[in-house]
């Protein structure tokens, strides 16, 4: 091997370039299983960010189902997801431009099924005992008010014919039909919660006419999330429940019985329900049951015997693992690991052989130039723990001068009830193989380490995650692992408002970058999508009764404390952080004399899908970083103009 050059961190010339990244990856999203055939979704930023439905075939076949210019993509909630479903060969999916049902017949043309109106549909399953789809309804005829959610049925024969079956609720979520198709079970919840916060599971017999008897409330309430109802074979209804304080799998058996706890442990085997459609469990037989569950950011895959209540872990070398589905003897998920990136992943249960159906890229790393993370816990305010994925900078071509120390790049996740993982994630590896140090921050308010730290951010958003994210800044700079002076810190969407607010209230970062942030919280509050329209109750208190903790806690009334250089990314089409948000803060950081670059896309909504944009997304803040911190560039990229920014 050629002896390492030297040269300053940040100037390593690296093969994960960001050509290769958008077009060598696709992402992996919702799995439906269909007799001996696998469906899932790929998002192909080479398409413009399209969402193809694809088909694996037990012969290994792989082929697209979605014709182009067709996007199965919902908008329901606008984060989506539950976007199509199978029967026996047949698609039913959401088509993102018009946002009408199709139905889709095996080597046929997808074919409109609900009505050209103002109406998203998610989370469909299918009655077929009575010819029709179930699902969560979002009904935007009335343009003046909030979106009104309902559950519906819609006729196989005449897409015209719609029925609702429950409405009165704000959000309703997961309908579940009962193996003999007497029973419907769901999710509802109402303002001011989030889904993580408090739902509710109902079940209600189905009269002859199709509509619902009367429903009854199973579990859950105010205090008590609830997630991913599932029937077994026996007509038993399984759910996961955080009564105890953590996500654990619970049944229910009707009448007297009631619920009963299936397997209690200090362990997430629930999930935050931003989109649609997120399983971490399937039910394989009456007797049987496939789960994921996580603990301290690590996933693992587990067998519970349905008569003993006994768990089994069943060994993967995976510790990410979403979107589980089971049947007929397998077990279908999303799976990754620190050195493997995410893929559709087969195992069956019998042999426990795994089969990797699709990867989400056939890129081959030489691992000399990937690094590896570290989980780590670190000391933060009120004398908490938080926690963290540290990734060292690596490249096998180079090292730095022994007096150097690596500039950090802190990852504020989205959300924010969210989390990082230490799943192998190429974007994060563009940094690390160019000599920078990434801290990707789970800070109080994630999920995965229970209820408790969950609740960590409730009326404490943008004081809890900042202090998080700038205590793990300090403690890797007090273990002379990074360089002081070079710490920079970046999220998008929630994250991009915790980065906004560390670069205002906190004097840790020298740069920043936001990607579709809130600066503005009253703007916020004032000017978003329903599904999030009372998030800041909790997070924040009610408005306008708490105008005051939205006004101290929003950075664009602070910019005289903002001392150091931001980078902007915003989609012009975005309706969850409209653009307004980001040029109220540029305009105030121009006006400041602050060097500050502002990059927009059109046809982008919350978050980027297109390859040109996510190429010079991540170029752009290369380039913005090498000026701000001094460094030159390996090879040249398209440059961005940075206003104030001082020539030489």
């Amino acid at each position: 091997m050629a002896q390492a050059k030297i040269a300053p961190y940040g100037s390593w010339k690296s093969p994960i370039t960001a050509d290769l990244i958008v077009a060598g990856t696709i992402g992996l999203g919702q799995i439906v299983l269909d007799g001996a055939d696998t469906y899932w979704i790929e998002g192909r930023p080479a398409e413009a960010g399209r969402n193809v439905v694809v088909r694996h075939t037990p012969d290994g076949t792989i082929a697209d189902v979605t014709p182009s210019p067709f996007n199965a993509r919902t908008r329901v909630h606008e984060y989506g997801g539950g976007a199509f479903t199978v029967k026996e060969g047949t698609i039913y999916f959401a088509n993102f431009a018009d946002q009408r049902l199709y139905e889709q017949t095996p080597d046929a043309e997808p074919q409109p099924l609900t009505p050209a109106a103002n109406w998203r549909y998610a989370d469909a399953t299918i009655d077929g005992q009575r010819q029709r789809l179930i699902c969560v309804r979002e009904d935007h005829t009335e343009e003046s008010h909030e979106p009104v959610n309902a559950l519906v049925s819609i006729n196989l024969n005449d897409g015209e014919d719609i029925q609702v079956l429950a409405s009165g609720s704000d959000f309703y979520a997961s309908p579940r039909l009962s193996p003999d198709g007497s029973q419907l079970a769901w999710l509802s919840w109402n303002h001011p919660l989030m889904p993580w916060d408090g739902t509710q599971l109902w079940v209600a017999p189905i009269q002859t006419d199709g509509t619902l008897g009367q429903a009854e409330c199973v579990a859950g309430g105010v205090d008590e999330s609830i997630f991913q109802p599932e029937w077994s074979p026996d007509g038993m209804l399984y759910f996961v429940s955080d009564r105890t304080g953590w996500w654990n799998l619970y049944r229910w058996q009707g009448g007297r019985e009631g619920v009963e706890p299936l397997w209690e442990m200090a362990a997430e085997f629930g999930l935050p329900q931003w989109v649609f459609g997120m399983t971490t469990y399937g039910i394989e037989s009456a007797d049987r049951l496939i789960c994921t569950y996580t603990q301290a950011g690590n996933w693992q895959l587990a067998s519970i015997d349905l008569k003993t209540k006994e768990l089994e872990v069943i060994q993967t070398p995976y510790t990410s693992i979403s979107s589980l589905q089971v049947a007929n003897g397998r077990a279908v998920f999303i799976g990754g690991s620190a050195t493997e990136p995410t893929a559709v992943v087969q195992i069956e249960l019998a042999t426990r052989q795994i089969t990797v159906l699709q990867r989400s890229t056939e890129l081959e790393l030489d691992p000399g130039y990937l690094s590896t993370p570290q989980a780590i816990a670190f000391p933060t305010a009120n004398n908490l723990t938080a926690y963290a994925f540290f990734y060292p900078p690596q490249n096998q071509d180079y090292q730095a001068l022994t007096s150097e120390k690596p500039p950090l790049i802190v990852k504020s996740h989205g959300g924010p009830t969210a989390s990082t993982s230490s799943t192998f994630n190429l974007r994060i590896q563009y940094w690390t193989s160019r000599g920078f140090a990434v801290l990707d921050v789970n800070y109080g308010g994630s999920t995965g380490y229970g209820r408790d730290y969950r609740q960590r951010l409730l009326e404490q958003w943008g004081i809890v995650d900042v202090d998080d994210c700038a205590n793990g800044a300090k403690y890797l700079a007090q273990q002379g692992l990074v360089d002081n002076e070079r710490l920079a810190i970046a999220g998008g969407s929630a994250g991009g408002y915790t980065t906004l607010c560390a670069l205002t209230f906190r004097n840790v970062f020298k740069a920043g970058a936001s990607y579709y942030g809130v600066s503005d919280l009253e703007a916020l509050a004032k000017d978003t999508h329903k599904f999030e329209s009372r998030y800041l109750d909790g997070l924040i208190g009610p408005y306008p009764e708490r105008q005051d903790l939205y006004q101290a806690r929003s950075p664009i009334h602070f910019t005289h404390q903002l001392a150091c250089p931001v980078i902007f990314f915003q989609g012009l089409e975005d309706k969850v952080v409209p653009p307004n948000q980001a040029e109220m803060m540029v305009a105030a950081l121009k006006a400041k004399g602050l060097p500050v670059a502002y990059v927009t896309y059109e046809e982008e909504q919350h978050g980027f899908r297109r390859a040109e944009n996510i190429k010079r997304t991540l170029e752009a803040e290369l380039y913005f970083y090498s000026r701000i911190f001094g460094f030159e560039l390996a090879e040249p990229v398209e440059p961005v103009a940075i206003e104030n920014m001082v020539r030489g």
